[in-house]
């Protein structure tokens, strides 16, 4: 046990490491600004290597107008009211989730998620109000591919908790867009993208992290699919 304990030390101390030389090699212009042009504060858990490595990656592709939060580890058994109030969110609708979804029906050689038009897999970001409706999705990817591609071979589930860990390198409830282990290609609800203030709310890597990010920027940098895929 002392063992583990000491290498799990190690190993944030490794992740620091890395961050920190990360940050040493950003261009002038994101490392002067690091402190002036987000909203960005400073996480109270794990030592922060997660949120660290997180805000590296938006800041270096241009993200400025981000937020992490450190959640109660009971966040998930509260209302979603109470959830919008511990993040300060504008509304509950402004609380979204992350989910890996698989093609069951994609051919055997279609593997991995190399073309973004028909990947084996998708995340797809829905608010918490929203039933997610797979069949428009089916229907979109249908129509990306000129129709060139069976609708019989489109059928998005959820991915097993086992491939989502694998495919993005976060747990349950701490998957998000950035930083993922594979790039899997983003879908991004149309409703999402309708909210006022444009301000949404997505995990941050980890079970108790949450991340806010200015939408306009958050489709700059992803480059989802913007897809009209839920229902209230």
């Amino acid at each position: 046990m002392e063992a583990l304990t000491n290498l799990e030390r190690l190993q944030k101390q490794i992740l620091r490491r890395i961050t920190e030389l990360e940050l040493s090699i950003l261009p002038q212009h994101f490392s002067t600004n690091v402190n002036l042009s987000s909203r960005h504060e400073s996480c109270t858990g794990d030592d922060g290597a997660t949120e660290a490595r997180l805000s590296t990656i938006l800041r270096a592709n241009g993200v400025t107008d981000f937020l992490f939060k450190r959640v109660p580890s009971d966040y998930y058994d509260r209302s979603l009211e109470a959830r919008r109030d511990i993040l300060a969110a504008s509304s509950v609708d402004h609380l979204c989730k992350s989910i890996v979804l698989v093609n069951t029906q994609a051919p055997a050689d279609l593997t991995d998620c190399s073309d973004r038009n028909n990947s084996k897999y998708y995340v797809v970001v829905v608010q918490y109000t929203a039933r997610f409706n797979a069949e428009t999705v089916k229907a979109f990817l249908y129509a990306l591919n000129n129709g060139k591609i069976p609708k019989k071979k489109f059928n998005l589930r959820l991915a097993p908790e086992e491939s989502s860990v694998n495919l993005t390198g976060y747990e349950h409830n701490g998957v998000t867009c950035i930083g993922m282990r594979t790039d899997i290609p983003v879908i991004l609800d149309e409703a999402i993208v309708k909210l006022n203030p444009d301000f949404f709310w997505l995990g941050g890597g980890e079970t108790d992290l949450k991340l806010g990010i200015r939408t306009s920027e958050f489709i700059n940098f992803v480059k989802p699919f913007i897809v009209s895929c839920s229902t209230i």
